[in-house]
């Protein structure tokens, strides 16, 4: 399914085709790489939910279409 990974501090954003059995780890390492910064102190938000790591995208149930946000860790990395 197509997503949209949204770059919180700058606004960009970039398209990802990603499987049910992903995981959002490798979301935001993927969306991390492409902007050149460090995985490990980003999180993923759909809407007000912070999604963790280890989980699947379909665990964190994002649908086609869906915009999430790559955000600073608020819990620091």
């Amino acid at each position: 399914m197509k997503i949209a990974v949204k770059d919180a501090e700058t606004g960009n954003r970039i398209s990802m085709e990603v499987e049910e059995d992903n995981t959002i780890g490798e979301i935001i390492e993927e969306a991390a790489n492409y902007w050149k910064k460090n995985p490990g102190a980003y999180v993923i938000r759909l809407g007000k939910k912070i999604l963790r790591g280890g989980a699947t995208v379909k665990e964190a149930m994002l649908q086609e279409g869906d915009i999430i946000e790559l955000i600073p860790d608020p819990e620091g990395g």
